[in-house]
């Protein structure tokens, strides 16, 4: 195939949800005739090549001296306002077992092979395992003197709608348990409108969230300590660490502050207000009847809204001296665990709730962007009946970065091999 006929292949089997969609597409749409099986070589290869330009370009700079590393790129203008967010998804990966890994018994339902795999990279799930999605954005926003937004949005404070959130989340996490024995970062998301509901309650307040200008993607099943550079290494093309405000989102998984702490701790780092807000809910309703619990769960949300987080940690101390420490026999929705959780998860990310500063910086406080990015990698690569073959998946999962994105990364791959596939050998006179 000539470079502009793979292009459309590619973007056939990249852009819809299987590669037999991608063919029905160009045999539709362009009146080509290309098997679903060819249509999945030509992408896996093309990204196969992108993956190996990619990680050629990290290995580049990781190697650049630190000062360079949290620079720019020459000609790159750095942005007004940057803004990080990782997360992960989830998809099958068909096991490919080798000689080696087969000899070796499976413990507690752990796959042999796995037991030299870092903490992060452990799966109990059969075919279950964890993508990982970087999301960098220029954003558009005004910074203040006051707190644009100071009395807490009433759909925080709707019991219908709170209710429904924790629902939501609760029924996602045990999923994601059920299926791959961990919770995985990110798939116990906000619900998709958690930004319009923050951008109606802000015309509301005449206050007017961070608005994005233009989004960039990253992905890989590779292990977070190799995602991390990646993303940073992306940062670094478009002059993210010398804008002049820079964000860094996340919600409460470990892995995703570890990437903030060893590549972002200039940006600052803001926990996702809806993931707080769940926790707020259950541990405040635990053990305590509706009408004695919402009043307590207003009270709090509406400290952790303003930046205070503090009090509702001093109050969840003395509602876990009241219930007692968590007991062996004590399962996970019992009061005394819910409040246990619950006031571990704020002490730890206590530096990171501090609302009411980033609305006057024009900053923004939900991670609902990455999410939404999770579930457009989700739609390609996630299905009870799709698996993948480790590079098959990585081939795939870089490809589907670049075609979200909004860079000229995919318009540059192809018209370098253009310029390449000339069909004509360039022979020097014989003297």
């Amino acid at each position: 195939m000539s470079p502009t006929l793979q292009a459309k292949v590619v973007r056939a089997g990249t852009k819809n949800t299987s590669f037999l969609a991608g063919s029905e597409d160009l045999l539709d749409y362009l009146q080509l005739e290309v098997d679903p099986k060819q249509v999945e070589r030509v992408t896996k290869r093309i990204g196969a090549a992108r993956c190996a330009e990619r990680d050629a370009a990290v290995a580049e700079y990781v190697g650049l001296p630190l000062a360079e590393r949290k620079d720019k790129p020459a000609g790159v203008v750095a942005p007004a306002l940057a803004v990080v967010g990782v997360d992960g998804g989830r998809l099958q990966i068909r096991a490919e077992p080798t000689l080696a890994a087969a000899a070796k018994p499976s413990v507690g339902g752990v796959a042999g092979d796995e037991e030299a795999l870092p903490p992060d990279e452990q799966h109990r799930g059969t075919h279950w395992r964890e993508d990982k999605i970087g999301l960098l954005m220029t954003m558009k926003s005004v910074a203040q003197a006051d707190d644009p937004c100071p009395q807490v949005p009433t759909a925080f404070v709707d019991p219908t709608r709170i209710a429904k959130l924790a629902r939501e989340l609760k029924t996602k996490k045990s999923a994601n348990v059920e299926s791959s024995g961990h919770e995985v970062a990110g798939e116990s998301a906000a619900p998709e409108d958690a930004e319009q509901v923050l951008r109606a309650e802000g015309k509301a307040a005449a206050w007017e969230p961070p608005e994005m200008q233009a989004k960039h993607l990253t992905a890989t099943r590779r292990a977070w300590a190799e995602f991390g550079p990646m993303v940073a290494q992306h940062a670094w093309t478009l002059g993210f660490y010398l804008a002049e405000r820079r964000a860094f989102l996340g919600d409460g998984a470990e892995t995703v502050w570890t990437v903030w702490r060893n590549h972002f701790s200039s940006f600052v780092p803001i926990l996702d207000i809806i993931h707080a807000i769940s926790y707020l809910f259950a541990s405040a309703l635990a053990g305590r009847p509706f009408a004695s619990g919402w009043p307590c769960y207003v009270r709090w949300v509406t400290w952790v809204w303003q930046g205070e987080v503090e009090k509702v940690i001093v109050e969840l101390a003395q509602r876990q001296v009241e219930l007692g420490s968590p007991e062996a026999s004590d399962g996970e929705t019992h009061p005394r665990v819910v409040v246990s959780t619950a006031l571990g998860y704020l002490q730890k990310h206590k530096d990171k709730m501090r609302y009411a500063e980033y609305r006057r910086k024009g900053l923004p406080i939900t991670s609902s962007y990455v999410e939404s990015a999770v579930k457009q990698f989700n739609q390609r690569v996630k299905g009870t009946e799709k698996f993948w073959t480790e590079a098959g998946a990585e081939a795939l999962l870089q490809l589907r970065a670049d075609y979200l994105g909004a860079s000229t990364i995919v318009a540059d791959f192809w018209q370098t091999r253009q310029d390449n596939a000339t069909g004509q050998t360039n022979y020097t006179q014989a003297a």
